[in-house]
């Protein structure tokens, strides 16, 4: 649903874009996402026997090629069925030939420009994906956990024992010492000494750093430098020694010394109960605590020393940040700044090795000496190393490739770039005419893992951003305000939607509760909503086909009028959607148009124009209208793709080649704010006719009189009002007639004489009866306005929408009182 929702708004505006008479280009594809297709590779493969330790690296990936080809496409033929009118011939994957080529060549770059290096770092682990994940791929979540309190003997000392507390019991078989405050008196008489570590009876040293939190548990720190980021700093400063005591899988080592090739979580619940049976379990407490999650697997990550390839972010970042704060790149909606500006200033060194067989496998080849090289093809490896050594014999069986692929998003930063083919062949007459593109339409969630470094990368490669616009979306979540996954099972499927709601009412549904940045609380009523109003348009579209032409009639004056009114309106929204465009308010600009096509023109244009029951229509009104139509058919269409193509073809003889798509949109002409306020007037009047019609049981097949008393500011619009309102003619007088219904708009009286239709006497206690309660209403109203405190703490707007109630009560209690005296 998340796709759906992000790619319908890159649909709206390519398409509008392309409308608008640009050569706009909607480059699709695809990344190889290492990490999740290698799992499911590598599960298929377990499903039919096969163990991917017993096959070499290209029978594993003539495997995940197969899979790819299987399962690579589905998305793009969704797309499809969406209506993203991609250009279907420019198709990207990252592990194409062209693809692979550039992320090898921006490595080596990189490389010799001393940004890439290789070194033993603390990373996040993923053992069940077996690879190291950077920190934007960890997702925190909080967790009931349990705080033990571990007792650890001082060597040397009979009764004497210091209690740490911990949520992972298990990594004490990798301590290496026990830290305190230095200015916590409690145990600054353990300077010096040392502690055994509880079942191995290791002696490890006491040492005070000022790290340690005194508030925190017991004020004593475990110290492992192997399973702790903290920790490894602590290990680092302090020369202490680090013992990895987890295998990749997240079983234990024989480095454990205890319960070795067991897991992690198996190890927690045995060694609480031997650290209790040998006296060491003081106390268990429930605690909750944020864990560390892997993105891809949803398995717990574990810290891990390791050796990994890491790209230096510091100096890249700051022009990256430089140009979303002083707006060269635009946030939509802009809050996002903030969340950017803190990622960018706290930026770490990204890990972008990956322990995996799928992707871009690193160009880094090591010599029999354990020296490396890096270069793009092994060739030039060779040529280097011969170089290096002095060895002119080397041979390329004497150089071993790096086994590590780069990380999914070492390709997607480059992707404004790579796809016009930027970094092979720099200068080349698509990327000068194509980059920097116009807009990225994304979500926030990837802001940092992609937005921001594919900044980095334009500003590096290109000298220049990659995009002025980021539209970022909000997340698709259900009626509980959960978000949409696959593992909650609550997100519908997208193709089902379409076949049900069609793919226009899909793309409605979606749009019209998804502002920029607010999550979008999905519900398939959004939907069916979509579809009613593709029905609305079909049956107006029903309704004007139907008509039948009689050349010699002249255009009827409410038709001319009706005209000129909705000439005006249409510009005027057309004004207000091209504004929100302008501002990224997507779902406003489709509320505009959804509003202009089913309140504007099907309930009111189309009932001002249309003839009488089985009468002809004359020529002019009628294309009039089919203009009309075909206009709005051309705002709706980046909404609405589907539709807005068929009827463009139906509503005039067209060439099937001539697609909407190809049309050029209307743009905003002068409208006529007096003609749309006599309009707004004329039309509630009709509203109160009908009212007083159905109020009164006077059926609308009979012809009533109308009279008017006081300036009447829709007064052009009379024709309409009497088509619309069936009235037989309208008198403008001078006094209140007797027995007549009443309705004011504004200060324009209204009235509907009745004659001996109604019982004049219920008609009057009716009428007492509604005084009554206005005068009531009334006595409220002013009450609340002359209560000083009220004045004094209300938003002028509600001090002024009270005062508005007031006077139109004022205006009603006077029609009443003229009514009631009228039929006495």
């Amino acid at each position: 649903m998340g796709h759906m929702l992000n790619n319908t708004i890159q649909d709206v505006l390519v398409r509008r874009a392309r409308m608008q008479g640009k050569n706009a280009c909607w480059l699709p594809g695809t990344d190889h996402a290492s990490i999740a297709t290698e799992a499911k590779v590598v599960a298929k493969l377990r499903a039919d026997g096969i163990e991917k330790a017993s096959l070499t690296r290209d029978e594993f990936l003539a495997h995940a090629w197969e899979w790819k080809e299987k399962h690579g496409g589905i998305i793009l033929e969704q797309l499809k069925k969406l209506g993203a009118s991609c250009d279907w011939e420019r198709t990207k994957f990252t592990m194409d030939e062209s693809m692979y080529e550039s992320v090898i060549n921006v490595f080596v770059d990189l490389y010799n420009k001393g940004l890439i290096y290789r070194g033993v770092r603390m990373v996040n682990w993923d053992p069940k994906a077996l690879t190291a994940l950077s920190d934007e791929e960890v997702i925190y979540k909080e967790v009931k956990s349990k705080l033990y309190y571990i007792r650890y003997k001082v060597e040397g000392s009979d009764d004497e024992w210091v209690t740490i507390a911990t949520t992972r019991p298990e990594t004490i078989l990798g301590d290496t010492a026990v830290c305190y405050h230095p200015e916590d008196e409690r145990f600054k008489h353990l300077k010096g000494k040392r502690v055994l570590v509880p079942l191995l009876k290791r002696s490890i040293p006491m040492i005070a750093d000022e790290y340690v939190d005194r508030e925190f548990g017991t004020g004593c720190l475990k110290i492992t430098p192997a399973h702790d980021i903290n920790d490894n700093t602590i290990g680092i400063k302090h020369n202490l020694e680090s013992i990895d005591i987890f295998n990749d899988n997240g079983t234990l080592s024989e480095k454990a010394q205890l319960y070795v090739g067991l897991d992690r979580f198996v190890v927690r619940e045995k060694i609480v109960d031997d650290l209790t049976n040998h006296g060491h379990m003081l106390k268990i407490e429930d605690y909750v605590n944020n864990v560390g999650f892997s993105e891809r697997t949803d398995e717990v990550i574990e810290p891990k020393l390791s050796v990994q390839w890491f790209l230096k972010m510091e100096e890249m970042a700051k022009p990256a940040l430089e140009v979303v704060m002083n707006d060269t790149v635009k946030f939509h909606p802009e809050k996002f700044k903030n969340t950017y500006r803190h990622w960018m200033e706290n930026v770490r060194d990204w890990c972008i090795s990956r322990q995996l067989w799928w992707g871009q496998r690193i160009p880094a080849y090591y010599l029999p000496t354990g020296e490396v090289v890096v270069a793009a093809t092994k060739e030039e490896a060779l040529e280097k190393a011969r170089n290096i050594s002095g060895n002119a014999n080397l041979n390329a069986a004497d150089l071993r490739q790096d086994e590590d692929v780069l990380d999914t998003w070492f390709s997607s930063w480059l992707w404004p770039i790579s796809v016009f083919d930027g970094i092979r062949n720099p200068g080349n007459p698509d990327i000068k005419y194509y980059y920097p593109t116009n807009d990225l339409v994304t979500a926030p969630e990837i802001l940092f893992f992609w937005v921001a470094r594919m900044i980095m990368a334009g500003l590096e490669y290109q000298k220049e951003v990659p995009f002025k616009n980021v539209y970022l979306t909000g997340i698709v979540r259900d009626k509980l305000g959960r978000k949409m996954s696959k593992s909650l099972g609550n997100s519908p499927d997208p193709l089902a939607l379409i076949e049900k709601f069609g793919a226009d009412g899909v793309r409605v549904g979606m749009l019209l509760t998804s502002p920029a940045g607010n999550d979008l609380p999905f519900d398939e009523s959004l939907c069916e909503q979509g579809r009613n109003f593709s029905n609305k348009i079909w049956n107006a579209l029903r309704l004007v086909k139907g008509w039948t032409v009689d050349e010699t009639l002249p255009q009827p004056v409410y038709a001319s009028t009706a005209a000129q009114w909705f000439d005006s309106r249409f510009n005027n929204a057309l004004a207000q959607i091209e504004e929100n465009f302008d501002k990224y308010r997507l779902s406003e600009a489709l509320m505009a148009a959804y509003k202009l096509v089913w309140d504007d023109f099907c309930s009111w244009y189309l009932e001002m124009v249309k003839p009488a029951y089985q009468q002809p229509i004359d020529r002019l009104t009628l294309d009039t209208t089919i203009g009309f139509f075909g206009k709005l058919m051309q705002v709706l269409h980046p909404f609405m793709p589907f539709i807005t193509e068929e009827i463009w073809h139906m509503i005039a003889d067209r060439k099937s080649d001539d697609t909407i798509m190809l049309s050029a949109m209307p743009v905003p002409a002068e409208s006529d704010a007096d003609v749309i306020a006599a309009f707004e007037h004329a039309s509630a009047a009709v509203i109160g006719i009908r009212n007083v019609r159905k109020d009164k049981s006077l059926p609308f097949k009979d012809q009533i009189e109308l009279m008017v008393r006081g300036e009447n500011p829709g007064r052009q619009f009379d024709d309409v009002v009497a088509k619309l309102g069936n009235i037989s003619g309208i008198t403008y007088v001078e006094d209140k007639p007797s027995t007549a219904a009443g309705f004011m708009v504004k200060s324009t009286e209204y009235y509907i004489p009745l004659g001996d239709t109604i019982d004049l006497e219920a008609e009057r206690e009716k009428l007492l009866t509604e005084l009554k309660y206005m005068q009531g209403f009334l006595d409220s109203v002013e009450k609340k306005l002359s209560n000083e405190r009220f004045i004094s703490n209300a938003k002028p707007e509600i001090i002024e929408n009270e005062r508005q109630k007031q006077a139109d009560a004022i205006s009603k209690i006077e029609l009443l009182k003229a009514s009631i005296e009228g039929i006495s």
